[in-house]
């Protein structure tokens, strides 16, 4: 791991910035991931995997942690189960999962992509330096305190991050999380929890949000289209250069095939990755917390996305709304 690798510790060289809780350790983690993923998102042009996306799928994993949170309690009985230090670790891995974007060298007028599980991996490295030189930071101060995250603690974030690693179904022609399918494997609530709120979009935010992470992903899949875009040469790029033309109306095209692929992916493997999670809790989860993951919902994306091979242009640009998400600066 390089320098730049490193999450900075600058804030450590004064004592009083060395947490004294949990809670405290937690915040700085997310705070040094924050400050990471604000870099990338500068420096590698990120429209989707910025600070927007962080929230989101914070915010829906709360939401899930607190549909299930009564019937895990309720489970546990006589055991007792620290739900405050589960929620901790959930806040952490839903700020932290998405640090580092590393994507693979692509041609000219060709869509960038990252390869399975590398920028996931290159996120957990670096978290957990970090982590570990923050508890070394906090045992001189402190040999016994409770600020540091433990060796479980880590372990739960490794696995957590380790679940939003997608993989490509060729049969659905979408993305699922084979983590969640590994038969040699029980993973945690945290781990199943941010593996549902990554994708979750559909299922808990509906249509409208969907689309919107849909045209963010393909912006940054293709830096080469915002520049036709913000100079608005797009708009005449037929009678300019049809084959560019045809190369971005395809691109866009395979997007739009993708969203209902995904869809119709995420609605027949809803009710199998609920398994894990307390029985109690999945009719709170199937009618309340992700109330769009029905049928009627995936139809609408169905017939509400120009899947045509012979769609336009200027009918895809209409589709994507790509003016709603530009910063042409």
């Amino acid at each position: 791991m390089n320098g730049d690798d490193r999450l900075n510790l600058f804030h450590l060289n004064d004592p009083s910035q060395i947490p004294q809780t949990i809670a405290e350790t937690v915040a700085k983690v997310e705070q040094a991931a924050l400050r990471r993923l604000a870099e990338e998102t500068v420096r590698k042009k990120l429209y989707y995997h910025t600070e927007d996306h962080i929230r989101n799928v914070q915010r829906r994993s709360h939401q899930i942690f607190a549909a299930i949170a009564p019937a895990l309690v309720q489970e546990a009985y006589p055991e007792p189960i620290d739900l405050s230090r589960m929620e901790l670790m959930l806040n952490l891995c839903a700020v932290a999962h998405d640090m580092v974007q590393i994507f693979e060298p692509c041609g000219q007028h060709m869509p960038r992509r990252r390869k399975a599980g590398v920028s996931e991996i290159a996120t957990i490295d670096q978290l957990v330096q970090y982590i570990h030189d923050l508890n070394q930071a906090i045992e001189q101060q402190s040999s016994d305190s409770p600020a540091r995250l433990t060796s479980r603690d880590i372990a739960v974030i490794r696995e957590a991050i380790s679940a939003t690693i997608c993989a490509y179904d060729p049969e659905e022609q979408a993305i699922y999380q084979p983590l969640l399918y590994a038969s040699d494997l029980y993973p945690t609530i945290v781990t199943r929890i941010l593996a549902l709120a990554d994708l979750g979009a559909l299922g808990m935010d509906g249509i409208e949000v969907y689309n919107q992470e849909g045209s963010l992903l393909f912006l940054e899949e293709n830096p080469d289209v915002i520049a036709l875009l913000c100079d608005g040469t797009i708009q005449q790029l037929e009678e300019t250069n049809p084959t560019l033309a045809e190369n971005v109306r395809q691109r866009m095209l395979k997007r739009c095939c993708f969203q209902v692929n995904f869809a119709q992916s995420r609605l027949a493997r809803f009710e199998q990755e609920l398994q894990g999670f307390p029985d109690a809790a999945i009719p709170v989860l199937t009618n309340q917390t992700f109330q769009y993951m029905t049928p009627a919902i995936v139809h609408q994306v169905e017939t509400a996305t120009p899947t045509a091979e012979d769609t336009s242009l200027k009918e895809l640009l209409t589709f994507f709304q790509f003016d709603r998400y530009l910063d042409c600066r």
